[in-house]
Protein backbone atom coordinates (compact mmCIF):
# COMPACT_ATOMS: atom_id res chain seq x y z
CA UNK A 1 0.00 0.00 0.00
CA UNK A 2 1.59 3.26 -0.92
CA UNK A 3 0.53 5.80 1.20
CA UNK A 4 1.16 9.85 1.10
CA UNK A 5 1.06 12.25 4.23
CA UNK A 6 -0.02 15.79 4.33
CA UNK A 7 -1.05 18.61 6.36
CA UNK A 8 -3.51 21.36 6.70
CA UNK A 9 -3.46 25.06 5.98
CA UNK A 10 -0.80 26.62 8.28
CA UNK A 11 3.18 25.82 8.28
CA UNK A 12 4.60 25.87 11.33
CA UNK A 13 7.90 26.22 9.81
CA UNK A 14 6.62 29.36 7.80
CA UNK A 15 6.38 32.66 9.04
CA UNK A 16 3.27 33.30 6.57
CA UNK A 17 -0.24 32.57 7.12
CA UNK A 18 -3.02 32.39 4.03
CA UNK A 19 -5.70 33.05 6.36
CA UNK A 20 -5.16 36.35 7.21
CA UNK A 21 -9.31 38.04 7.79
CA UNK A 22 -11.03 41.54 7.84
CA UNK A 23 -14.53 40.62 9.90
CA UNK A 24 -17.39 41.88 8.64
CA UNK A 25 -18.24 44.02 11.66
CA UNK A 26 -14.80 46.01 10.92
CA UNK A 27 -15.76 46.38 7.54
CA UNK A 28 -19.33 47.74 8.31
CA UNK A 29 -17.57 50.65 9.60
CA UNK A 30 -14.51 51.02 7.81
CA UNK A 31 -15.97 50.28 4.29
CA UNK A 32 -12.35 50.04 2.93
CA UNK A 33 -11.86 47.56 0.11
CA UNK A 34 -8.34 48.65 -0.24
CA UNK A 35 -7.64 46.95 2.63
CA UNK A 36 -9.78 44.29 1.58
CA UNK A 37 -7.63 44.12 -1.78
CA UNK A 38 -4.30 44.20 0.52
CA UNK A 39 -5.21 41.45 3.00
CA UNK A 40 -6.16 39.02 0.08
CA UNK A 41 -2.99 39.79 -2.01
CA UNK A 42 -1.39 39.01 1.31
CA UNK A 43 -2.71 35.61 1.58
CA UNK A 44 -2.54 34.73 -1.98
CA UNK A 45 1.62 35.46 -1.61
CA UNK A 46 1.44 33.60 1.65
CA UNK A 47 -0.14 30.69 0.04
CA UNK A 48 2.56 30.65 -3.20
CA UNK A 49 5.11 30.71 -0.53
CA UNK A 50 3.37 27.36 1.27
CA UNK A 51 2.90 25.48 -1.67
CA UNK A 52 6.67 26.56 -2.91
CA UNK A 53 7.54 25.23 0.96
CA UNK A 54 5.26 22.17 -0.25
CA UNK A 55 7.00 21.75 -3.45
CA UNK A 56 10.40 21.57 -1.48
CA UNK A 57 9.99 19.38 0.97
CA UNK A 58 8.11 16.86 -1.58
CA UNK A 59 4.89 17.27 0.17
CA UNK A 60 2.41 16.10 -1.91
CA UNK A 61 -0.98 16.37 -0.19
CA UNK A 62 -2.04 19.80 1.16
CA UNK A 63 -5.71 21.17 2.86
CA UNK A 64 -6.08 24.96 1.69
CA UNK A 65 -7.07 27.69 4.24
CA UNK A 66 -11.08 28.42 2.96
CA UNK A 67 -10.15 32.08 4.17
CA UNK A 68 -7.82 33.13 1.46
CA UNK A 69 -10.89 35.86 0.50
CA UNK A 70 -12.29 37.06 3.55
CA UNK A 71 -16.19 38.19 3.25
CA UNK A 72 -16.60 36.20 -0.01
CA UNK A 73 -19.52 35.32 0.79
CA UNK A 74 -21.05 38.47 2.13
CA UNK A 75 -23.92 40.12 -0.12
CA UNK A 76 -22.81 43.45 1.06
CA UNK A 77 -19.50 43.58 0.31
CA UNK A 78 -19.28 44.03 -3.42
CA UNK A 79 -16.48 43.15 -5.00
CA UNK A 80 -15.36 40.51 -7.58
CA UNK A 81 -12.42 37.54 -6.09
CA UNK A 82 -13.18 35.84 -9.64
CA UNK A 83 -11.85 37.58 -12.14
CA UNK A 84 -9.90 40.40 -9.98
CA UNK A 85 -7.34 37.67 -9.37
CA UNK A 86 -6.72 35.67 -12.05
CA UNK A 87 -3.24 36.48 -12.61
CA UNK A 88 -2.83 35.15 -8.82
CA UNK A 89 -4.92 32.10 -9.54
CA UNK A 90 -2.82 31.36 -12.32
CA UNK A 91 0.71 31.72 -10.64
CA UNK A 92 -0.61 29.29 -7.89
CA UNK A 93 -2.32 26.80 -10.41
CA UNK A 94 0.49 26.40 -12.08
CA UNK A 95 2.54 25.28 -9.22
CA UNK A 96 0.35 22.94 -7.94
CA UNK A 97 -0.03 21.06 -11.39
CA UNK A 98 3.26 21.10 -12.35
CA UNK A 99 3.75 19.09 -8.99
CA UNK A 100 0.69 17.20 -9.61
CA UNK A 101 -0.05 17.83 -6.02
CA UNK A 102 -3.44 17.07 -4.54
CA UNK A 103 -5.13 20.11 -2.58
CA UNK A 104 -8.39 20.57 -1.44
CA UNK A 105 -10.84 22.48 1.18
CA UNK A 106 -12.87 21.99 4.09
CA UNK A 107 -15.00 24.61 4.69
CA UNK A 108 -16.09 25.77 8.34
CA UNK A 109 -18.63 24.59 10.81
CA UNK A 110 -21.33 27.55 9.16
CA UNK A 111 -21.69 25.66 6.08
CA UNK A 112 -24.24 23.59 7.41
CA UNK A 113 -26.47 21.39 4.68
CA UNK A 114 -29.18 19.76 6.81
CA UNK A 115 -29.92 23.07 9.21
CA UNK A 116 -33.76 23.48 9.61
CA UNK A 117 -33.21 27.18 9.38
CA UNK A 118 -33.80 28.10 5.47
CA UNK A 119 -30.93 31.37 5.97
CA UNK A 120 -28.19 28.82 6.91
CA UNK A 121 -28.87 26.41 4.32
CA UNK A 122 -28.73 29.20 1.71
CA UNK A 123 -25.63 30.96 3.62
CA UNK A 124 -24.42 27.59 3.57
CA UNK A 125 -24.75 27.08 -0.70
CA UNK A 126 -22.70 30.32 -0.85
CA UNK A 127 -19.56 29.12 0.74
CA UNK A 128 -19.82 25.98 -1.54
CA UNK A 129 -19.98 28.52 -4.32
CA UNK A 130 -17.81 30.27 -3.62
CA UNK A 131 -14.62 26.83 -2.14
CA UNK A 132 -16.02 25.69 -6.01
CA UNK A 133 -14.74 29.36 -7.88
CA UNK A 134 -11.39 28.71 -6.01
CA UNK A 135 -11.32 24.85 -6.94
CA UNK A 136 -12.01 26.30 -11.10
CA UNK A 137 -9.56 29.10 -10.60
CA UNK A 138 -7.07 27.45 -9.23
CA UNK A 139 -7.43 24.35 -11.62
CA UNK A 140 -7.34 21.85 -8.74
CA UNK A 141 -8.20 18.29 -9.88
CA UNK A 142 -9.37 16.32 -8.08
CA UNK A 143 -11.97 18.61 -6.69
CA UNK A 144 -13.08 17.91 -3.42
CA UNK A 145 -15.00 19.65 -0.17
CA UNK A 146 -15.03 17.93 2.59
CA UNK A 147 -18.29 18.43 5.01
CA UNK A 148 -19.60 17.83 7.69
CA UNK A 149 -23.22 16.27 7.81
CA UNK A 150 -24.02 19.13 10.58
CA UNK A 151 -27.25 19.11 12.97
CA UNK A 152 -28.99 16.88 14.41
CA UNK A 153 -32.20 18.52 14.95
CA UNK A 154 -35.22 15.87 15.11
CA UNK A 155 -33.13 12.98 15.00
CA UNK A 156 -30.51 11.70 13.11
CA UNK A 157 -32.94 10.02 10.56
CA UNK A 158 -34.93 14.10 9.85
CA UNK A 159 -31.34 15.16 9.90
CA UNK A 160 -29.81 12.66 7.07
CA UNK A 161 -33.01 13.39 4.78
CA UNK A 162 -32.54 17.00 5.04
CA UNK A 163 -29.16 16.82 3.98
CA UNK A 164 -29.66 14.83 0.85
CA UNK A 165 -32.43 17.40 0.21
CA UNK A 166 -29.85 20.37 0.37
CA UNK A 167 -27.74 18.41 -1.59
CA UNK A 168 -29.90 17.50 -4.31
CA UNK A 169 -30.19 21.25 -4.90
CA UNK A 170 -26.68 22.09 -5.15
CA UNK A 171 -25.80 22.89 -8.91
CA UNK A 172 -24.31 19.83 -10.56
CA UNK A 173 -20.65 20.51 -10.58
CA UNK A 174 -20.50 21.49 -6.91
CA UNK A 175 -22.51 18.23 -6.16
CA UNK A 176 -19.46 16.39 -7.63
CA UNK A 177 -17.21 17.65 -5.67
CA UNK A 178 -18.87 17.05 -2.10
CA UNK A 179 -17.73 14.54 0.49
CA UNK A 180 -18.35 13.82 3.76
CA UNK A 181 -16.89 12.58 7.09
CA UNK A 182 -18.00 11.19 9.87
CA UNK A 183 -17.63 13.27 13.25
CA UNK A 184 -16.60 13.11 16.87
CA UNK A 185 -19.85 13.53 18.27
CA UNK A 186 -23.22 12.46 16.23
CA UNK A 187 -22.51 11.31 12.89
CA UNK A 188 -20.88 7.52 13.09
CA UNK A 189 -19.07 6.23 10.15
CA UNK A 190 -22.66 3.81 9.70
CA UNK A 191 -24.21 7.53 8.94
CA UNK A 192 -22.07 8.25 6.41
CA UNK A 193 -22.36 5.08 4.56
CA UNK A 194 -26.40 5.34 4.65
CA UNK A 195 -25.91 8.94 2.66
CA UNK A 196 -22.90 7.53 0.28
CA UNK A 197 -25.64 5.03 -0.53
CA UNK A 198 -28.70 7.54 -1.10
CA UNK A 199 -26.34 10.48 -3.02
CA UNK A 200 -23.26 8.63 -4.16
CA UNK A 201 -20.88 10.98 -2.57
CA UNK A 202 -17.28 9.75 -1.02
CA UNK A 203 -16.18 9.30 2.43
CA UNK A 204 -13.64 10.54 3.86
CA UNK A 205 -12.29 8.25 7.22
CA UNK A 206 -11.65 10.49 10.16
CA UNK A 207 -9.39 7.68 12.46
CA UNK A 208 -9.77 10.37 15.47
CA UNK A 209 -13.30 10.94 15.56
CA UNK A 210 -14.40 7.02 14.67
CA UNK A 211 -12.50 6.33 18.31
CA UNK A 212 -14.89 9.18 19.74
CA UNK A 213 -18.27 8.06 18.25
CA UNK A 214 -18.01 4.23 16.86
CA UNK A 215 -20.92 3.03 15.29
CA UNK A 216 -22.44 -0.49 14.76
CA UNK A 217 -19.80 -1.71 12.04
CA UNK A 218 -16.24 -2.56 12.88
CA UNK A 219 -13.35 -0.60 11.05
CA UNK A 220 -12.30 -2.97 8.46
CA UNK A 221 -16.66 -3.50 6.94
CA UNK A 222 -16.63 -0.12 7.39
CA UNK A 223 -12.98 0.89 5.41
CA UNK A 224 -14.12 -1.06 2.68
CA UNK A 225 -16.84 0.54 2.13
CA UNK A 226 -15.22 3.94 2.66
CA UNK A 227 -12.61 2.84 0.07
CA UNK A 228 -15.23 1.61 -2.46
CA UNK A 229 -16.80 4.89 -2.46
CA UNK A 230 -13.83 7.04 -4.06
CA UNK A 231 -14.45 5.22 -7.34
CA UNK A 232 -11.23 5.70 -9.35
CA UNK A 233 -9.83 8.72 -6.70
CA UNK A 234 -7.71 7.70 -4.36
CA UNK A 235 -8.79 7.48 -0.92
CA UNK A 236 -8.25 10.15 1.63
CA UNK A 237 -8.23 9.38 5.74
CA UNK A 238 -7.81 11.99 8.08
CA UNK A 239 -5.54 10.94 11.45
CA UNK A 240 -5.11 12.51 14.26
CA UNK A 241 -4.39 11.29 18.18
CA UNK A 242 -6.49 12.11 21.01
CA UNK A 243 -4.96 15.12 23.61
CA UNK A 244 -5.13 11.94 26.45
CA UNK A 245 -7.02 9.25 27.30
CA UNK A 246 -9.37 11.36 29.78
CA UNK A 247 -12.96 11.04 28.75
CA UNK A 248 -13.29 14.89 28.90
CA UNK A 249 -10.08 15.89 26.81
CA UNK A 250 -10.51 12.50 24.44
CA UNK A 251 -11.95 14.87 21.44
CA UNK A 252 -9.37 17.19 21.38
CA UNK A 253 -6.45 16.88 19.34
CA UNK A 254 -2.83 16.12 20.52
CA UNK A 255 -0.16 18.36 19.11
CA UNK A 256 1.91 15.44 17.61
CA UNK A 257 0.74 11.98 16.27
CA UNK A 258 1.02 8.83 18.88
CA UNK A 259 3.47 6.56 16.34
CA UNK A 260 2.39 3.14 17.60
CA UNK A 261 -1.09 4.16 17.14
CA UNK A 262 -0.50 5.12 13.67
CA UNK A 263 1.19 2.05 12.47
CA UNK A 264 -1.27 -0.50 13.63
CA UNK A 265 -3.54 1.37 11.94
CA UNK A 266 -1.39 1.28 8.79
CA UNK A 267 -1.23 -2.44 9.36
CA UNK A 268 -5.14 -2.90 9.77
CA UNK A 269 -5.54 -1.12 6.39
CA UNK A 270 -2.92 -1.94 4.22
CA UNK A 271 -4.51 -4.77 2.59
CA UNK A 272 -7.50 -2.92 1.84
CA UNK A 273 -6.81 -0.41 -0.39
CA UNK A 274 -3.32 0.39 -3.24
CA UNK A 275 -2.98 3.95 -2.29
CA UNK A 276 -4.37 6.05 0.28
CA UNK A 277 -3.33 9.95 1.30
CA UNK A 278 -3.30 10.55 4.59
CA UNK A 279 -4.26 14.13 6.23
CA UNK A 280 -2.30 14.42 9.70
CA UNK A 281 -4.88 16.95 11.37
CA UNK A 282 -2.51 17.26 14.82
CA UNK A 283 -2.17 20.89 16.09
CA UNK A 284 1.36 21.30 14.96
CA UNK A 285 0.61 20.50 11.35
CA UNK A 286 3.85 19.88 9.45
CA UNK A 287 6.09 19.89 12.21
CA UNK A 288 3.79 16.81 13.29
CA UNK A 289 3.62 15.19 10.05
CA UNK A 290 8.06 14.93 9.66
CA UNK A 291 8.41 13.74 13.30
CA UNK A 292 6.03 11.44 12.40
CA UNK A 293 8.01 10.26 9.40
CA UNK A 294 11.22 10.12 11.62
CA UNK A 295 9.38 7.85 13.94
CA UNK A 296 8.39 5.79 10.85
CA UNK A 297 11.74 5.20 9.99
CA UNK A 298 12.90 4.45 12.88
CA UNK A 299 10.49 1.91 13.87
CA UNK A 300 9.58 0.39 11.17
CA UNK A 301 10.88 -1.03 7.92
CA UNK A 302 8.36 1.08 5.20
CA UNK A 303 10.13 2.07 2.38
CA UNK A 304 10.20 5.83 1.49
CA UNK A 305 9.67 6.39 -1.78
CA UNK A 306 10.16 10.24 -1.07
CA UNK A 307 10.39 12.63 1.84
CA UNK A 308 6.84 12.46 2.16
CA UNK A 309 5.45 8.91 0.41
CA UNK A 310 5.93 5.28 1.68
CA UNK A 311 5.58 1.77 1.11
CA UNK A 312 3.56 -0.24 3.83
CA UNK A 313 4.07 -4.09 2.39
Amino acid sequence: MRVRLGYACISETLDVTSSSTYSYTQFEKEKNYSKLDQIIQSNFFALKEIILYNIKNQIHFYRMSSNIIPLATKKEVKFDYDERYQKEYQKIASLIKKANMRVDFHPNEYCVLNSVHEEVRKNSIEILKYHHILLKNLQIEPKILVLHIGSNVFGKDHSIVRFCHTYSLLEKDIQKEIAIENDDKIFTIDDCITIHKKIGVPIVFDYHHFLCNKGKLKLEEALKIVFASWKNQIPKIHFSSPKSKLKKEMRSHHDYIDSQQFILFLEQIKHLTPKVDIMIEAKKKDEAMFRLIRQLKYQTDYRFIDDTTFLVE
